[in-house]
């Protein structure tokens, strides 16, 4: 158990453009060393991209899509009993859920060489819209390992 304060949960302001708190927390993945006007002018970028190609008009939708195809339900966490380690299969809450998959999100596209960071944004956002691509198949692999280790479901 730890002994420091629980985390402070602060409200999120939403976006300017959409209204959006889901799309001003993206905004803050993809930002770098503070500079939020350039993130959020590739999240838009972005939008705009992806909402094209799959002739959709809402980019809130879009991006609720995605992420419902990208959010991992349960993960494996290690856990110390004796002097053993077991990967413990444990669920998370809603809020990890779709921080994972926005970080996996950001990953993806920042991996992507060759390409902007909006055009790689909204290539892995259609993906994941899609049910295909890096981030599903990340999410799956991570199911894969905790249902690999749920005999240890006893020890969480």
């Amino acid at each position: 158990m730890s002994r420091r304060r629980k985390a402070e949960v602060r409200d999120r302001v939403p976006d300017p453009r959409y209204g959006s708190t889901l799309v001003s927390h993206l905004i803050n993945v993809v930002m770098l060393s503070g500079k939020k006007s350039i993130a959020s002018k590739i999240v838009y970028d972005a939008f705009g991209i992806a909402s094209e190609r799959l002739g959709k008009g809402d980019p809130v939708d879009l991006l609720l899509g995605a992420l419902s195809n990208a959010r991992p339900k349960i993960k494996a966490k290690s856990r110390r009993l004796g002097g053993a380690t077991y990967s413990v299969p444990v669920e998370l809450s809603y809020d990890c859920q779709q921080s994972l998959a926005l970080r996996w999100i950001r990953d993806a596209a920042r991996a992507k060489k060759g390409v902007s960071m909006m055009e790689a944004l909204a290539d892995i956002l259609v993906d994941s819209y899609n049910n295909t691509g890096e981030v599903v198949r990340k999410k799956e692999e991570v199911h894969r390992m905790a249902q690999a280790n749920r005999v240890f479901s006893h020890l969480g």
